[in-house]
Protein backbone atom coordinates (compact mmCIF):
# COMPACT_ATOMS: atom_id res chain seq x y z
CA UNK A 1 0.00 0.00 0.00
CA UNK A 2 1.46 3.54 -1.20
CA UNK A 3 1.38 6.56 1.32
CA UNK A 4 -0.83 9.07 0.84
CA UNK A 5 -0.22 11.97 -1.75
CA UNK A 6 -1.96 15.51 -1.49
CA UNK A 7 -4.01 14.55 -3.91
CA UNK A 8 -5.47 11.27 -1.87
CA UNK A 9 -5.47 13.38 1.10
CA UNK A 10 -7.82 16.20 -0.26
CA UNK A 11 -10.23 13.63 -1.71
CA UNK A 12 -10.89 12.32 2.00
CA UNK A 13 -13.64 14.15 3.69
CA UNK A 14 -13.82 13.98 7.50
CA UNK A 15 -16.19 11.40 7.33
CA UNK A 16 -14.23 9.56 5.19
CA UNK A 17 -11.44 9.57 7.18
CA UNK A 18 -13.58 8.42 10.47
CA UNK A 19 -14.47 5.26 8.09
CA UNK A 20 -10.78 4.64 7.39
CA UNK A 21 -10.04 4.61 10.43
CA UNK A 22 -13.05 2.44 11.85
CA UNK A 23 -12.07 -0.22 8.84
CA UNK A 24 -8.16 -0.37 9.96
CA UNK A 25 -9.27 -1.11 13.72
CA UNK A 26 -12.07 -4.14 11.89
CA UNK A 27 -8.87 -5.55 9.87
CA UNK A 28 -6.78 -5.33 13.47
CA UNK A 29 -9.51 -7.11 15.40
CA UNK A 30 -9.42 -9.68 12.95
CA UNK A 31 -5.65 -9.70 12.75
CA UNK A 32 -5.80 -9.12 8.50
CA UNK A 33 -3.47 -6.01 8.55
CA UNK A 34 -2.96 -4.90 4.95
CA UNK A 35 0.26 -5.79 3.90
CA UNK A 36 2.84 -2.83 3.44
CA UNK A 37 6.28 -2.25 2.42
CA UNK A 38 7.32 0.43 5.15
CA UNK A 39 10.55 1.10 3.82
CA UNK A 40 8.93 2.10 0.50
CA UNK A 41 6.27 4.33 2.19
CA UNK A 42 9.37 6.26 4.09
CA UNK A 43 10.67 7.06 0.45
CA UNK A 44 7.42 7.98 -0.67
CA UNK A 45 6.63 10.95 2.25
CA UNK A 46 10.77 11.39 2.25
CA UNK A 47 9.89 14.47 0.84
CA UNK A 48 6.28 15.51 2.33
CA UNK A 49 3.57 14.06 4.60
CA UNK A 50 -0.17 14.21 3.71
CA UNK A 51 -1.95 12.21 6.44
CA UNK A 52 -5.67 12.36 6.89
CA UNK A 53 -6.54 11.73 10.53
CA UNK A 54 -5.12 13.10 14.54
CA UNK A 55 -5.30 10.76 16.95
CA UNK A 56 -4.58 12.22 20.61
CA UNK A 57 -4.35 9.39 22.84
CA UNK A 58 -2.55 8.03 26.15
CA UNK A 59 0.87 6.95 26.18
CA UNK A 60 -0.23 3.46 27.34
CA UNK A 61 2.01 1.01 25.70
CA UNK A 62 -0.98 -1.27 24.82
CA UNK A 63 -2.59 1.42 22.43
CA UNK A 64 -0.33 2.76 19.79
CA UNK A 65 -2.48 4.53 16.92
CA UNK A 66 -1.14 2.88 14.24
CA UNK A 67 -1.11 -0.27 15.08
CA UNK A 68 -4.37 -0.37 16.42
CA UNK A 69 -6.12 1.41 13.26
CA UNK A 70 -3.68 -0.25 11.21
CA UNK A 71 -2.08 2.60 9.12
CA UNK A 72 1.38 3.02 8.00
CA UNK A 73 4.12 5.78 7.60
CA UNK A 74 2.82 9.04 6.94
CA UNK A 75 -0.81 8.04 7.52
CA UNK A 76 -1.67 9.52 10.94
CA UNK A 77 -0.21 12.01 12.93
CA UNK A 78 0.19 10.49 16.93
CA UNK A 79 -0.32 12.70 19.62
CA UNK A 80 0.37 10.70 23.03
CA UNK A 81 0.05 12.16 26.57
CA UNK A 82 -0.58 10.14 29.96
CA UNK A 83 -4.58 10.64 30.31
CA UNK A 84 -4.91 11.83 26.78
CA UNK A 85 -5.45 15.41 28.10
CA UNK A 86 -4.98 18.60 25.99
CA UNK A 87 -2.52 21.78 26.24
CA UNK A 88 -1.32 24.33 25.19
CA UNK A 89 1.17 22.17 23.16
CA UNK A 90 -0.93 19.43 22.43
CA UNK A 91 -3.53 22.07 20.98
CA UNK A 92 -0.63 23.63 18.92
CA UNK A 93 0.40 20.43 17.65
CA UNK A 94 -3.35 19.65 16.43
CA UNK A 95 -3.75 23.02 14.91
CA UNK A 96 -0.50 22.51 12.68
CA UNK A 97 -1.63 18.70 11.98
CA UNK A 98 -5.20 20.25 10.42
CA UNK A 99 -4.48 23.76 9.88
CA UNK A 100 -1.61 23.13 7.56
CA UNK A 101 -0.95 19.78 7.21
CA UNK A 102 -4.29 18.96 5.59
CA UNK A 103 -5.71 15.90 8.63
CA UNK A 104 -9.38 15.69 8.44
CA UNK A 105 -10.77 14.25 11.85
CA UNK A 106 -9.44 14.70 15.41
CA UNK A 107 -9.58 11.52 17.68
CA UNK A 108 -9.21 11.83 21.20
CA UNK A 109 -8.37 8.36 22.30
CA UNK A 110 -8.96 6.96 25.93
CA UNK A 111 -8.80 3.76 26.90
CA UNK A 112 -10.21 1.01 29.38
CA UNK A 113 -8.73 0.72 32.66
CA UNK A 114 -6.32 3.39 32.20
CA UNK A 115 -3.31 3.53 34.74
CA UNK A 116 -3.74 8.34 34.82
CA UNK A 117 -7.16 8.25 35.61
CA UNK A 118 -6.70 5.49 38.18
CA UNK A 119 -4.20 7.57 39.82
CA UNK A 120 -6.45 10.70 39.06
CA UNK A 121 -9.19 8.33 41.33
CA UNK A 122 -6.34 7.55 44.06
CA UNK A 123 -5.37 11.04 44.20
CA UNK A 124 -2.32 10.17 43.64
CA UNK A 125 1.24 12.54 43.67
CA UNK A 126 4.34 11.67 42.42
CA UNK A 127 6.37 15.04 41.37
CA UNK A 128 5.07 16.23 37.95
CA UNK A 129 2.40 13.14 37.30
CA UNK A 130 0.48 15.32 40.25
CA UNK A 131 0.12 18.25 37.71
CA UNK A 132 -1.06 16.39 35.22
CA UNK A 133 -3.41 14.26 37.31
CA UNK A 134 -4.78 17.38 38.68
CA UNK A 135 -6.17 18.09 34.73
CA UNK A 136 -8.24 14.44 34.63
CA UNK A 137 -9.78 15.08 38.50
CA UNK A 138 -12.57 17.11 36.77
CA UNK A 139 -13.47 14.05 35.04
CA UNK A 140 -13.45 12.22 38.27
CA UNK A 141 -16.03 14.73 39.79
CA UNK A 142 -18.51 14.72 37.36
CA UNK A 143 -18.77 11.60 37.34
CA UNK A 144 -21.38 11.00 39.82
CA UNK A 145 -21.85 7.41 40.49
CA UNK A 146 -21.05 5.73 42.71
CA UNK A 147 -21.54 8.44 45.63
CA UNK A 148 -20.19 5.81 48.31
CA UNK A 149 -16.62 6.97 48.50
CA UNK A 150 -15.33 3.82 49.09
CA UNK A 151 -16.46 2.56 45.21
CA UNK A 152 -14.63 5.92 44.12
CA UNK A 153 -11.38 4.54 43.56
CA UNK A 154 -8.96 2.84 41.03
CA UNK A 155 -10.56 -0.56 42.34
CA UNK A 156 -13.98 -0.26 40.95
CA UNK A 157 -12.47 -0.94 37.11
CA UNK A 158 -16.41 -0.02 36.34
CA UNK A 159 -15.67 3.89 37.94
CA UNK A 160 -12.65 4.11 35.91
CA UNK A 161 -14.18 3.38 32.97
CA UNK A 162 -16.68 5.88 33.68
CA UNK A 163 -13.94 8.54 34.22
CA UNK A 164 -12.46 7.41 30.52
CA UNK A 165 -15.56 7.92 29.08
CA UNK A 166 -16.38 12.02 30.74
CA UNK A 167 -12.42 12.81 30.10
CA UNK A 168 -12.77 11.97 26.64
CA UNK A 169 -15.76 13.68 26.50
CA UNK A 170 -14.23 17.03 28.43
CA UNK A 171 -11.39 16.86 26.70
CA UNK A 172 -13.47 17.61 23.34
CA UNK A 173 -14.52 20.33 25.29
CA UNK A 174 -11.36 21.60 25.73
CA UNK A 175 -9.92 21.24 22.78
CA UNK A 176 -13.12 23.15 21.21
CA UNK A 177 -13.09 26.05 23.69
CA UNK A 178 -9.26 26.33 24.26
CA UNK A 179 -8.80 25.97 20.07
CA UNK A 180 -10.87 28.69 18.02
CA UNK A 181 -8.58 27.13 14.94
CA UNK A 182 -9.68 23.84 15.29
CA UNK A 183 -13.45 24.63 16.13
CA UNK A 184 -13.75 27.29 13.45
CA UNK A 185 -12.69 24.48 10.63
CA UNK A 186 -15.41 22.15 12.48
CA UNK A 187 -17.89 25.02 12.04
CA UNK A 188 -16.83 24.48 8.40
CA UNK A 189 -17.30 21.59 7.73
CA UNK A 190 -13.25 21.06 7.13
CA UNK A 191 -12.69 18.62 10.03
CA UNK A 192 -14.35 16.61 12.94
CA UNK A 193 -13.51 16.04 16.31
CA UNK A 194 -14.89 12.92 18.12
CA UNK A 195 -14.32 10.79 20.54
CA UNK A 196 -12.96 6.80 20.80
CA UNK A 197 -12.35 4.19 23.52
CA UNK A 198 -10.18 1.59 23.11
CA UNK A 199 -10.83 -1.93 25.08
CA UNK A 200 -7.75 -3.26 25.84
CA UNK A 201 -8.59 -7.03 26.30
CA UNK A 202 -10.69 -6.83 22.99
CA UNK A 203 -8.48 -4.51 20.80
CA UNK A 204 -11.83 -2.96 19.86
CA UNK A 205 -12.28 0.25 19.43
CA UNK A 206 -15.94 2.31 19.70
CA UNK A 207 -16.18 5.34 18.43
CA UNK A 208 -18.52 7.80 20.59
CA UNK A 209 -21.32 9.53 19.36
Amino acid sequence: MKAHTKETQAAITPDAAIQLLKEGNDRFVANDMVPRNLLDQVNDTAQGQYPFATVLSCIDSRVSAELIFDQGVGDIFSARVAGNIVNEDLLGSMEFACKLAGTKVVVILGHTACGAVKGACDNAKMGNLTILLHKIKHAVRAVKEPADKSQRNSKNIDFVNEVVLKNIELTIEDTRSLSPILQEMEDNGEIKIIGAMYDIKTGKVSFLD
